[in-house]
């Protein structure tokens, strides 16, 4: 019972981590603010948590369950994705 909890406890933890670090982990370049992560949270273990802690899995089960998403992460999803542009000239 407590190994369970512990390891409950550190899959939180380690997804916690991994959202933050997300914008480099993601193969779409998109990054997760404090506030998405808050919306999504919840609605990635409840619908992907086989996937924890790959953060791009994650993000693709989370996109397949679009349709059963809460409505602020299913907002999130619905923003386009943003994705960093060099000004430099060659």
């Amino acid at each position: 019972m407590i190994a369970q909890a512990t390891r409950t406890i550190g899959r939180i933890a380690l997804l916690a981590t991994l959202m933050v670090t997300a914008s480099t982990a993601l193969a779409s370049a998109q990054s997760f603010s404090a506030e998405q992560r808050r919306l999504c949270t919840g609605d990635a273990f409840r619908l992907c948590s086989s996937a924890i802690p790959n953060i791009e899995e994650v993000t693709i089960c989370m996109r397949k369950q679009k349709t059963s998403l809460s409505s602020g992460c299913k907002a999130v999803f619905d923003k386009p994705v943003v994705t960093a542009v060099s000004n430099k000239e060659d």
